[in-house]
């Protein structure tokens, strides 16, 4: 027997991930210096990482023939401090993606429905499918979620709401008051899921923190991976009521966060200096990106995270015509964007080189249908 006829039936519908194309592979294909590649597809943080998280981590290193803290006791106190809330009211995952799909497994099965908006980060998506759950997708018009449309679409089946703001990958994020009177008036069987990955780059983000406090079914997820630059450690987390906590923790698996991440991470919520500068860069950056397009021609809406989206008329021919040249960009079609690309923020020289790649591209071979999407945008 082949193993697709032992396997569960929900696994060969499973959809898989598709992350952004490593620098390496792309260097190998095109037979280009690893070092020369561009990497703007996956939001990255383009400074690197916080000084201070890598200095604590490399002493952590130290000790890696040690388990690390299954509880993340160090890191579960920091954060406590820094959100003036309580240990035990967080949960320390491989990432915010696995806290959120675990979410799912404590609370999501067959005939539960899920909420989130149809251009939302995906993984809300494949959580739900794993589970037996029933996804249920939001249209949201002019990119940004319908907090109105998603209210409408709960049922007596609806076990959660995932909502992004600012929103993967349309960069959108939507009014703090209007999140949280949306959140408020949810009902009890619905635990809102609001996920802040992107939050550090809002000057003024939603806090959920009352109404936590005051007992609604809130749970908020945020990443070291963004504005820390600490995406290669897998290190996230989830803050809530303690019972929420001790729920996930019945089916979260033993030292599912490393130790050098926990270190790292505790190290960078002291680098107030390096996220300061993370959001000045990445402003500057989005002001030079958008100018920069609208000047060849090409719709780029407003984002309040780090990174923007390109509307263009042939995604895939620019995407690869990028990666012959050594940038990564990241096509959308898996979130039903067809004709769009996701920019992450670089530094000015970063931006310029791409700004000048697709400049050149209008001069060259691609010119024909990259002046015939540019004339549409305009018109």
């Amino acid at each position: 027997m082949k193993y697709q006829e032992l396997v569960k039936p929900g696994v060969l519908s499973q959809p898989v991930y598709e992350p952004g194309r490593p620098i390496e592979d792309v260097a190998r294909e095109f037979g280009l210096d690893p070092d020369g590649v561009l990497k703007m597809a996956s939001n990255e943080n383009p400074l690197g990482p916080s000084p201070l998280a890598l200095e604590a981590a490399a002493k952590a290193m130290r000790q890696a023939h040690l388990y690390p803290d299954g509880g993340a006791n160090r890191l579960r106190e920091k954060l406590a401090s820094t959100h003036a809330l309580k240990p035990e009211q967080f949960f320390i995952g491989t990432g915010s993606n696995e806290v959120m799909v675990l979410l799912a497994q404590a609370f999501v099965g067959a005939g539960d429905e899920v909420i989130f908006g149809e251009h939302a980060f995906i993984v809300y998506k494949f959580a739900t499918l794993l589970f037996g759950g029933t996804p249920v997708a939001v249209p949201m018009p002019g990119l940004k979620h319908d907090l109105n449309a998603m209210a409408r679409a709960v049922t007596d089946k609806t076990r959660i709401i995932f909502l992004p703001s600012p929103n993967n990958p349309t960069g959108m994020a939507n009014d703090p008051a209007e999140l949280l009177a949306f959140a408020a008036d949810l009902p009890e069987h619905v635990i809102f899921c609001f996920d802040e990955a992107y939050a550090e780059y809002l000057e003024a983000p939603a806090d959920m923190r009352p109404l936590i406090e005051a007992g609604r079914k809130v749970f908020c997820t945020r990443t070291f991976s963004k504005i820390y630059g600490l995406a290669s450690f897998r290190i996230g987390y989830g803050y809530g009521s303690p019972e929420i906590i001790r729920l996930l923790n019945q089916v979260r698996q033993p030292f599912n966060s490393n130790g050098v991440g926990q270190a790292a991470a505790v190290a960078a919520l002291d680098d107030h200096d390096f996220v300061a500068r993370s959001r000045e860069v990445n402003r500057a950056g989005m002001d030079q990106l958008r100018a920069g397009f609208g000047r060849l021609g090409f719709a780029c809406p407003e984002s309040a995270a780090n990174f923007v989206l390109l509307e263009v008329e042939n995604p895939g021919q620019i995407f690869k015509a990028l990666q012959q040249r050594g940038i990564i960009v990241r096509p959308l079609q898996g979130y039903g964007l067809p004709r769009h690309l996701r920019v992450t923020v670089g530094t000015a020289e970063e931006n310029t080189r791409l700004l000048n790649t697709l400049e050149e591209m209008l001069a060259g071979p691609e010119a024909a249908w990259l002046k015939k999407e540019a004339t549409e945008r305009c018109n």
